[in-house]
């Protein structure tokens, strides 16, 4: 995951990253077909967006060999001199970290898996894949504010609390510019809907990156 700051929210945010989970494989046959084998994709938005529900859902019911890379756990791995990821001392760590992730994403891709990136990768650090060779598929998650802040206060764990944080990481996503038609709004919408939503966002190709740029 990889967030800007919040100093300086609305140019250069950091964000959280998530690393690799287990590799998976279910053969369920709705999910998508085997073309998105070798493939990435990077299903983002800002915390309590409903992105690592979706994700294992979509992981648990791939047909094809498929690897959950959970963006936070990369950070995680600094074990001492670990900084926030959302201050704005930490840019040159979440730099670091997007390009790890980035190359773990691109060497399972390699090996024919579908890998699924899951974390806070806003539009401020996809510099960090343009080296990855692979087809990339971004796929933003957007949920109201007030859902957001309560989801991450309810959910327990090691995980964001701060409403003023949420905030402003919210806000970040809140204007793409050219990459809005990425989004998925997620108001209203069931888990099922959701995730038939980002199925949908795969299979159409044009939700892939440098696709319809």
């Amino acid at each position: 995951m990889h967030r800007r700051s919040i100093r300086t929210a609305k140019t250069h945010s950091a964000a959280q990253p998530a690393f690799v989970g287990i590799t998976q494989v279910i053969s369920v046959p709705h999910i998508v077909t085997s073309h998105i084998s070798g493939s990435i994709l990077i299903l983002t938005g800002p915390p309590g967006a409903g992105k690592t529900t979706a994700v294992r859902r979509l992981v648990e019911g791939s047909v094809v060999p498929a690897v959950h890379l959970h963006a936070d756990d990369f950070w995680r791995f600094i074990r001492k001199g670990a900084i926030p990821p959302y201050l704005p001392e930490a840019h040159e760590q979440n730099e670091v970290v997007m390009r790890v992730l980035a190359r773990a994403s691109d060497d399972y891709a390699a090996g024919n898996y579908f890998v699924v990136v899951d974390g806070i990768v806003g539009p401020w650090f996809l510099h960090a894949f343009e080296s990855v060779i692979r087809p990339i598929h971004y796929v933003v998650l957007r949920p109201p504010l007030d859902v957001a802040i309560e989801r991450c206060q309810t959910r327990g764990g090691d995980t964001l609390t701060d409403p003023e944080v949420i905030r402003v990481l919210h806000e970040q996503f809140s204007t793409l510019g050219e990459l809005e038609k990425h989004v998925i709004e997620t108001a209203g919408q069931s888990p099922d809907d959701l995730l038939a939503a980002v199925r949908s966002a795969i299979t159409s190709g044009s939700f892939r990156l440098g696709a319809r740029e």
